[in-house]
Parts: structure tokens; C-alpha cells; sequence
């Protein structure tokens, strides 16, 4: 429903929601633009009041005034009504401060540490607004070659988004992409790990390279070449070699056999393109673009980039980028650093990049580019190549707070340089940090910067280091089906992987202030280490709020009681994941850990106690779908499984292993139990175990500090001895430094939580 004026127009399209258009013309906007593609919401039921100098909207969340005059502050404001919100902020026209909790950014090329974010549509004051006003209008012209015409907007004219949900985020994020287009589904294969590095391979040394990988047993999905795939460097007349289309054949003699050689590894490429210099002379594909173009073949005159020249994108993508596709090529890494300016006035040519090479991508089943984030609605376009930052711990400290953060504004498939890009420093514990963060993110993919110095190859690494970095790569293999299940979810119910825990706590203070925490899908919660451990104890530090209920170390089966901030203490090789209690996590067990995601032989259920659940694994295989439904009842004591596939034949013939975390088990029990689909299991005798005794825990910690041995042998015999957990933590604050006494107050902490 519309409420229409000689010079603006309302609609409201949820209770929260409401479009606020003024024209100086009276031309409002019914077109898709860049950034809305649907403006289709459920009816609704609300009231207008409409006097001849003021128009009132009531929904049940909010109350709109306006003036009938051009939007200025004192005419137009928007209020949430008092008997459904605690919120008592008023929304005026041009109000700055809007206390967002922020978006994302374009980049982080060049970053060491936090780069400034632009704003979201979530935010502690209740409300936020979208401003759609410069966006362009978008239409196809041509379905086949996905040609669109973009028409700029009325100057002057405003159009604006109010997004009242109060502190309802995920209802928010859900009507955003209601409003703007759900994410699309991310192939399986995306969810591996990606092989990248800025070098001047050959054919031989990369195969080589994928040869070593497997012999470590180092499990790949996507091969990446950077831009020395193509001639680099020519003649100085055409410019610079980084745009480049021809491939070099000193380096790579038979494209087509090497990217089939890789294919039959299970891996998918990706080449790297810098496309703002166009098509020039010296490329094999030049002269049929200068014929297509029209262009002086004999002067060897430039095919200028230029994506709002239909002529130039129609033989940009049929006779550059198909063909190289025809050889083996599966994606393309579009590695555009040269701003926002474009022939159009106001158009940004990233945007067009991303919705020109994203749609084509469609043209062989489900897209997939990497490219930089282009403003609101880049999420129909994944996924987001965040870019070249420095190697530091200040870089990694950030990644995960900027990775949750871009879901305020809907950006969900965030792909980092894992390890950091350039500079910096070497520290291989770092390094093993950061690939500990890149098992939980959206997306794994490791690439550095063309340096003998920066080497990413776990052989490379020291003893333990190399150990550590080879089973934390296999480990996100193991998370893919619980991956591409939430990738669904992403995509069909537009919840992101990655939330920020204000999410699910709005009401909670600590769930602001703990940036670099996450939940990572709808089962499990993630506070990566993003500080050096301290050199003398051997440990890193991390503070950890835990939302309210209980929560347990998904690797090491301790349970918490949430609602409390606790400093938790890990070694080098030890990853802070918590399950929620109930949680229900399917992995894949790769005994052999092969390249490429294929669906498991084996699927490991990881059960943890105190609710009943229930979770559906998804999978597809070609045109199939298969759901793998596990019914876990604490209450009934029986565990039952289900599995529906759109075929007979694949999916059904596996092996399920239920691995119940954290229980005991009378005897004749097994905490690993197998299971068949339409089985029923009972689980009468397992019961939530309590903590362990935790001080082998602390004696475990003590030896592994570098510190004095007669140290620890007194404090060793004080704890060691009949006495309240009072007297411990007395014990503790009297013998040791600041560190020390938290590193051993923690088993503590654990212990008690079980009573």
C-alpha cells in the first residue's frame, strides 16, 4: 500500500519498514535499482491519518509524521511506539547519528589493524535508515548476454529506507535481503581450502606443488594463479603488464592440459584479472574484439575497459573470458584497485564488474566470482576478496570482528588473505593463528604476497608448527557438510554464517563488547586467538564472554555456564570453539583427507547434551538433494535418523557414527555408537557428565611453562591438598603474577561450573 503525494510517496512494507521517497518532479521509483530488487512484502494492516498538513502512519512498531513539505528535520521523523519498544529515540530527517553497529568496507588493502566501516542497518537505537537515493535504476535489455540499461536518478530526489526493528537484527537482515535479494547458494566446492600465491609458477612447479600437498595429506578444493598466469612483460608501448588475458607460455605450454590435469585432482582454478587497462595489442584475443569494435587493428588501438559499453562487454566476456573457460578456467578473481570512477557520472565500475561476471558465471550452473565489496546488495554477487593487508597480529586481531560485522549489512561470504598478505612480520605462530581463524570462516583461502620470505607451505614451517598447520587444514574439510548446510540456510532463510553475538543477545551488554566472538551457524560459537601466547607460560590469552546457558569446548568437552566473562588460556595448537547445549554438528570423516569436497563416506554426528534437537544435514549432488535429518530426545532417551533424498541412490548407503560429547554412560554403553537411516537408538543411559577433576589440568599447564621448577613444586604440594575452591584461589592470588593466576584459576572456573 502507497500513500501518495503531488511530490512524495510511502510505502510501507512491513510494520518495521517503511520507503520514504520525495521528486521534485513527482517521478518516483518503481524500477529495481542497484541495491533493491524487490519490493513485494506481505500485506499488512495499518492506519493513516491524512489532514492537509500533516500525514501520520501507524503501524504497530511505528509512528511516521510528515509535513507535506520537502523532508527536512522539523517536517518528517519517525518514532517506535512506546507500548512495543524501551527504545525512546525519535528519527529525523538527516539525523547523523544513527549509532549503527556498523557494516563493512570496501577493502583492506594495505591495512595493518581496523580500517574505518561504513554503517549497517542494525543499531542500538532501533532504527537505521538505507539511503537509496544515487543508486541507479537497473533493467535488462538482452536476457542472453545479461546486458542491463542503468538509468541515473532525479537529482535532488530522496529516497530512503527506515528500518525500525529495534533490536530484533535478525529479522532485520532477513527483511533487508527480502528487500535487496537473498544471498545466493555458494558451491560445495568453495568451502574447501584454496590454494593461492602471488609467484611465477610453471605448469610443472604447480602440479609439483598440488603433488606435495597431497602427499602431506593437505586437503584442497580451488587451485588460485595469480596474475603471472599471463604475460607480464611487454613491450613498453601497451603499458603495464598487470591486465593481461594471453597465457604465458614460457610458463604454462599447454593451458588446456594443465587445467584438466587439475580437474582431475577435484580441483577447481581460479584465474586473477586486473582488467582496467582493456584488451591491447599484444593479446591473442585482440584482434577479434578490435573487429567487433571497430577499432584501428593496424595502430594496435586499445579496446578501453569500459562496462557501460554494451559492444565492448558482449566481446569482453564471448571472446576473452569463454575462451578461457573452454579451456578449464572455473572462476575469476577480479582484482580491481582503480576506484570508483566510470563514463557515467555517480557509477561505480567495481559494481558493474561484479553484477556483469556474477551473472555470467550463472551462464554454467551456480556463479561464483571473488571480487571487492561494491556498497549495499554486493551480497548477491559473492564472494568479497577483502584484500592485501599486512602480516601482523593487529591484522589478524581485526579480521574477525570486521568478518561478523559485515553481516549488518548483509555481507555474509568474506574471503581473506589468510596469513596476511604482505610486509609485516614472520612469526609461524601467527601464521598458525590465523589458519586456526580460517577453519571458522566463511571462507578458507590461504595467499601471500610474491616474497621468498612469505611462504605459506606448512613443509616449510618448523617442527611443531608444520604438524599444527597440517591438521587445521584437514579440519576444515571435516566442517564442510556443517558448512554447506548453513549455506543453505543462508541462502533460503537468509540468516548469515557469521553473527556478531549481539544477534542472539540484544539485551546483553558483554555481547557488544566482545568483538572478535562469533556465532558461527546456528550450533556453535567461535572466539579465535588473535594474541601471541606469552612467552615464559606458554599459553595465549583470550577473554570469552559466554551468552547465558550452558556452553561446552567443542574439543576438549568442558562445560561452562554462560552469562559470564571468563579468560580462558590456550596452547599454541588449541582452538576456541564452544557447541550450545543440545548442539548437534555433522562432520565429515576423511581418513584420507583427498583433494575436493566430495560428499563423505562417513558422516560423524557430534552430539552434545542438555536439550533436545534437531538438525537436517543438506546436500546436493548434481540435481539431487538429500536431507539427513537427526532426531536427538534427552527427555526419551532415544536418538532417531531419517534421510530423504530427491533420488534413490546416493546418500543412503553411508556410514553414520553418532560421537556424543560430554555424557556418561552406564555399562554396555559406547560414547561412539553406529547408526542406520530409519533406526532409533536408545540413549536411556547416558547423562550430562560433570568436569573432570581439573587439577591434572593445572599440572599440565605448570610443566609446560618455561618458569622455575622449585615454583612449581611449592605451589604444586598447596594445591595438591583437601581445600575449598576458596582456599585455591587464595592460594593462586598469593604465589603468582597476574597471567599465572589466571592461567590456573580457569580449571578452576571449569570445575565449579559442574556443581
Amino acid at each position: 500500500m502507497q500513500i501518495k503525494g503531488k511530490h512524495y510517496r510511502f510505502t510501507v512494507l512491513t510494520s518495521s519498514l517503511i520507503r520514504m521517497e520525495y521528486s521534485p518532479s513527482g517521478r518516483f521509483t518503481d524500477a529495481a535499482t542497484q541495491v533493491v530488487t524487490n519490493r513485494n512484502f506481505p500485506k499488512l494492516n495499518y492506519r493513516w491519518i491524512d489532514r492537509p498538513d500533516l500525514l501520520e502512519i501507524i503501524t504497530d512498531k511505528v509512528h511516521l509524521y510528515y509535513d507535506k513539505r520537502p523532508f527536512s528535520a522539523q517536517g518528517l521523523s519517525v518514532e517506535l511506539n512506546k507500548e512495543f519498544s524501551y527504545f525512546d529515540r525519535v528519527w529525523h530527517f538527516g539525523d547523523r547519528d544513527l549509532d549503527t553497529l556498523k557494516g563493512t568496507a570496501r577493502t583492506l588493502d594495505g591495512a595493518d589493524g581496523a580500517v574505518t566501516l561504513d554503517e549497517g542497518i542494525v543499531s542500538r537505537h532501533g532504527y537505521s535508515i538505507l539511503d537509496d537515493s544515487t543508486s541507479f535504476e537497473v533493467s535488462t535489455v538482452d536476457m542472453d548476454d545479461q546486458q542491463i540499461r542503468l538509468t541515473p536518478r532525479e537529482r535532488g530526489a530522496i529516497d530512503l529506507y527506515y528500518f525500525g526493528y529495534q533490536d530484533d537484527y535478525c529479522h532485520a537482515i532477513v527483511d533487508f535481503y527480502h528487500l535487496t535479494g537473498n544471498p545466493p547458494l555458494i558451491p560445495r566446492y568453495a568451502l574447501g581450502n584454496w590454494w593461492s600465491r602471488f609467484w611465477p609458477y610453471t605448469s610443472d612447479s604447480y602440479l609439483e606443488l598440488m603433488e606435495k600437498f597431497r602427499k602431506e595429506k593437505i586437503p584442497l578444493s580451488v587451485a588460485v594463479l595469480d596474475m603471472d598466469w599471463h604475460l607480464v612483460d611487454i613491450p613498453k608501448k601497451y603499458g603495464n603488464g598487470w591486465t593481461g588475458y594471453t597465457w604465458n607460455r614460457k610458463l604454462f605450454a599447454d593451458p588446456p592440459r594443465f587445467l584438466s590435469q587439475l580437474h582431475q585432482l577435484r580441483l577447481k582454478t581460479a584465474l586473477n584479472v586486473h582488467p582496467a587497462s582493456g584488451i591491447r595489442g599484444f593479446e591473442e584475443a585482440y584482434h577479434q574484439v578490435a573487429r567487433k569494435l571497430g577499432l584501428d587493428e593496424g595502430a594496435e588501438e586499445t579496446a578501453k575497459f569500459d562496462l557501460t559499453n554494451d559492444k565492448f562487454v558482449k566481446t569482453y566476456f564471448d571472446d576473452v573470458h569463454h575462451p578461457l573457460e573452454d579451456q578449464g578456467v572455473d572462476l575469476w578473481w577480479i582484482d580491481w584497485q582503480q576506484g570508483g570512477l566510470s563514463r557515467i557520472e555517480g557509477l561505480d565500475p567495481l559494481w558493474l564488474l561484479n553484477y556483469y561476471h556474477y551473472r555470467d558465471s550463472q551462464r554454467k550452473g551456480l556463479g561464483l566470482i571473488l571480487s571487492r565489496y561494491a556498497g549495499p546488495g554486493s551480497h548477491r554477487y559473492p564472494l568479497g576478496f577483502s584484500g592485501d593487508t599486512v602480516i601482523s597480529w593487529k591484522s589478524l586481531n581485526f579480521q574477525p570482528y570486521f568478518t561478523a560485522t559485515a553481516s549488518n549489512i548483509g555481507y555474509n561470504w568474506w574471503s581473506h588473505d589468510i596469513g596476511g598478505h604482505m610486509g609485516g612480520i614472520h612469526d609461524e605462530e601467527l601464521l598458525i593463528r590465523w589458519l586456526q581463524f580460517g577453519v571458522f570462516s566463511p571462507i578458507n583461502r590461504l595467499h601471500g604476497t610474491s616474497s621468498d620470505f612469505v611462504n605459506k607451505e606448512p613443509w616449510n614451517m618448523e617442527a611443531p608448527y608444520r604438524q599444527y598447520a597440517i591438521r587445521i587444514l584437514q579440519e576444515r574439510h571435516r566442517w564442510v557438510p556443517y558448512l554447506y548446510t548453513m549455506d543453505v540456510r543462508s541462502h533460503e532463510k537468509g540468516i548469515p554464517l557469521v553473527l556478531p553475538l549481539y544477534y542472539l543477545n540484544p539485551d546483553k551488554e558483554e555481547a557488544y563488547h566482545s568483538p572478535n566472538e562469533y556465532l558461527f551457524g546456528n550450533q556453535v560459537m567461535v572466539a579465535p586467538t588473535t594474541s601471541a601466547i606469552d612467552r615464559s607460560y606458554r599459553y595465549a590469552k583470550t577473554s570469552v564472554w559466554l551468552p547465558e546457558g550452558t556452553w561446552f569446548d567443542f574439543y576438549k568437552d568442558w562445560k561452562y555456564s554462560g552469562n559470564t566473562r571468563v579468560e580462558m588460556y590456550r596452547r599454541i595448537d588449541e582452538t576456541l570453539v564452544f557447541a550450545k547445549a543440545g548442539a548437534i554438528i555433522p562432520l565429515a570423516a576423511h581418513p584420507d583427507n583427498e583433494f575436493g569436497v566430495e560428499l563423505p563416506e562417513t558422516v560423524e554426528w557430534h552430539i552434545f547434551p542438555g536439550k533436545n534437537n534437531i538438525f537436517t544435514l543438506i546436500e546436493d549432488q548434481k540435481d539431487q538433494r538429500s536431507r539427513s535429518t537427526l532426531t536427538v530426545n534427552w527427555a526419551e532417551g532415544k536418538v532417531e535418523l531419517a534421510v530423504a533424498t530427491d533420488s534413490s541412490t546416493f546418500a543412503k548407503e553411508r556410514s553414520h557414527i553418532l560421537c556424543f560429547h560430554a555424557v556418561k554412560a552406564d555399562s554396555g554403553l559406547n560414547y561412539k555408537l553406529k547408526i542406520i537411516p530409519g533406526e532409533t537408538l536408545d540413549i536411556s543411559g547416558f547423562s550430562m557428565a560433570k568436569n573432570a577433576d581439573m587439577l591434572p589440568e593445572i599440572k599440565k599447564r605448570m610443566k609446560n611453562s618455561w618458569t622455575g621448577t622449585t615454583q612449581k613444586e611449592q605451589l604444586w604440594a598447596l594445591l595438591n591438598q583437601e581445600q575449598s575452591l576458596f582456599d585455591q584461589i587464595n592460594i593462586l592470588r598469593n604465589h603468582c603474577d597476574d597471567f599465572l593466576f589466571g592461567m590456573l584459576y580457569e580449571p578452576l572456573f571449569i570445575a565449579q561450573s559442574s556443581k
